[in-house]
């Protein structure tokens, strides 16, 4: 659905992106992760179209510098970490922004366009706070109904720059979920940055590593989220563990405390041999 060719972005005489190629399939989910200044917001950012780059930015199979700004609103949704909420603005009238690609010049919403907000409305349980000026929410709140606004251009791709960073734990799980529950619902491709390697690693099919601007790493959770290719970028501090459930969790760990003695009750580290020691020898 959308993929990057040879992607480059430069500020000045400061590569942020050199030679991005990668690709997110239709429905699936792509997280970017890597440490502060990898370049995640960068990339997010060139695929909206927000940054001038160099290399090919394609939307099934078609260059996004060929589309006009309306075309292109219809294919991508665009949430930024910190996007602006007008105070005084209410929860229906914010959420009807996002039908702004599908209504004509000089044309106001339509009724179709209003049963869309609605329903989405209903779907992430706001449809009572339709009415709410934007500054009555809560964080959680306004996060939902970002999301709905995203959601109603009823476009293909949907991209996220740290979805859940005004969140406490508890609520970034259950924004990730609903992420997720829409997702499947409507086979919407989705590429994310995310800053909590380990609900990363929870909720996206596939992640990549970024480190100054490149790939360092791409594959599946398991394949990334090991300690030898997160030491590298995050430090030797941090460490991965397998939880009882088998999910992967991401630690930090302070200097002289890491390792397998200093593991959470039940979990055990990713690279540890399981019960019963190391596997035989195939050779013997």
């Amino acid at each position: 659905m959308i993929a990057f060719e040879q992607v480059r972005v430069r500020y000045g005489d400061v590569a942020v992106l050199d030679g991005i190629s990668e690709r997110a399939a239709d429905a699936e989910w792509v997280a970017l992760i890597g440490p502060n200044g990898a370049g995640k917001t960068t990339l997010l950012r060139a695929a909206a179209r927000l940054v001038r780059h160099d290399g090919i930015i394609t939307i099934g199979g078609v260059p996004t510098t060929r589309m006009s700004r309306r075309q292109l609103a219809r294919l991508v949704a665009y949430v930024p970490q910190r996007p602006q909420l007008p105070p005084a603005m209410t929860v229906a009238d914010y959420v009807m922004l996002g039908r702004n690609p599908h209504i004509g010049y000089l044309r106001t919403e339509t009724a179709a366009d209003r049963r869309v907000c609605s329903g989405l409305l209903e779907r992430i349980g706001m449809a009572s706070y339709a009415a709410r000026a934007l500054a009555t929410l809560s964080g959680g709140e306004a996060q939902r109904v970002i999301l709905a606004r995203a959601l109603a251009q009823e476009a293909p791709v949907l991209l996220l720059d740290e979805p859940t960073s005004a969140l406490d734990l508890g609520r970034r799980a259950d924004a990730l979920e609903l992420i997720d529950t829409l997702r499947r619902e409507s086979a919407l491709t989705v590429v994310s940055a995310v800053h909590d390697l380990t609900l990363a690693g929870q909720f996206a099919d596939r992640l990549v590593l970024l480190d100054g601007g490149r790939i360092a790493a791409a594959g599946t959770p398991k394949e990334v989220l090991r300690a030898d290719v997160l030491a590298a970028r995050f430090g030797t501090g941090v460490q991965v563990m397998t939880t009882p459930d088998g999910d992967l969790a991401v630690i930090s760990r302070r200097p002289g405390t890491a390792g397998a003695g200093g593991a959470p009750p039940g979990a055990r580290p990713a690279s540890a041999w399981p019960p019963g020691g190391p596997p035989a020898d195939p050779g013997r």
